[in-house]
């Protein structure tokens, strides 16, 4: 039987990419199959190794270790709830240690734009060019939606820009449900520090989470909903999220449909003291 070709480099970086490896985390690369008592080196003989008895398991606690979910998501809460200013907010994310994602991003992603801004966009989670760059929205996703904003007069110095997630998840898989909520009250915070007069879900999971619906994005697009804050009530909409009308671009008629009401209400509505 002849035995498959070895894969060429364009093959294998194909691989990588799909599975989810798309980035570098360190300059020189890890063998970490290598076991150095399997595999003298080469300098030296190899020398036969020592007849080991069965070891104990001895439970010893990661200093690193994330904390259990119940407890991270307590810990946020209580984290979130005393931060007073955006920029407290952000220093408390950075020294936040109880969502695993954090160890595997290259950096905290947090806002772009205005915090002033009548008009808040939040996102799901970052993807590869927000995680290299630390900013929302700086992909095409991001590109698409600088258009979608110019289209009804608005710009980045006149919008504020968020994710639920702070942190890339790795590959761009879909965050845990866990993951989720233990970052909930961090930008549910942030709503209401920067306290908007519309707030715009873009895609299906941020308006699950943050508008407490079940139903799917075709249902809940378009539609008014009211955001509390617990300090105020916030009239929020859900649209599609610009990623999803870069796959299907049949949608953005749809979308300029909610756009066009974002401006109405923008319009009408007396900007919030």
């Amino acid at each position: 039987m002849t035995p498959d070709p070895a894969p060429t480099i364009r093959q294998l970086l194909a691989f990588y990419l799909e599975a989810g490896v798309d980035c570098a985390l360190a300059e020189e690369p890890v063998n970490r199959l290598a076991d150095p008592d399997i595999v003298p080196a080469a300098s030296e003989p190899a020398l036969p190794k020592p007849v080991r008895t069965a070891p104990v398991a001895i439970p010893v606690a990661r200093a690193d270790a994330p904390p259990a979910p119940e407890a991270a998501i307590s810990s946020a809460r209580e984290a979130a709830r005393t931060a007073p200013s955006l920029e407290a907010l952000r220093a408390l994310l950075e020294k936040f240690d109880g969502c695993a994602l954090k160890h595997t991003a290259t950096r905290l992603v947090f806002a772009d734009g205005n915090p002033q801004a009548r008009v808040m966009f939040v996102g799901e989670a970052p993807g590869r060019d927000e995680d290299i760059e630390g900013l929302p929205f700086v992909g095409r996703s991001g590109k698409l939606l600088d258009r979608m904003m110019s289209a009804i007069g608005l710009d980045r110095s006149q919008a504020y820009i968020a994710n639920v997630i702070p942190w890339r998840p790795p590959g761009n898989r879909t965050p845990t449900p866990q993951e989720t909520q233990i970052c909930l009250p961090f930008i549910q915070r942030q709503i209401e520090l920067v306290n908007p007069d519309v707030l715009v879900t873009l895609g299906n999971p941020s308006t699950q989470t943050l508008l407490s619906t079940r139903e799917g994005i075709m249902r809940t697009r378009g539609k008014w909903f009211d955001y509390d804050t617990g300090t105020r009530v916030i009239r929020a909409l859900a649209t599609f999220h610009p990623a999803y009308l870069l796959r299907s671009p049949s949608y953005k008629r749809m979308a300029w449909q909610d756009l066009r009401s974002i401006a109405k209400v923008l319009e009408q509505a007396p900007p919030s003291s």
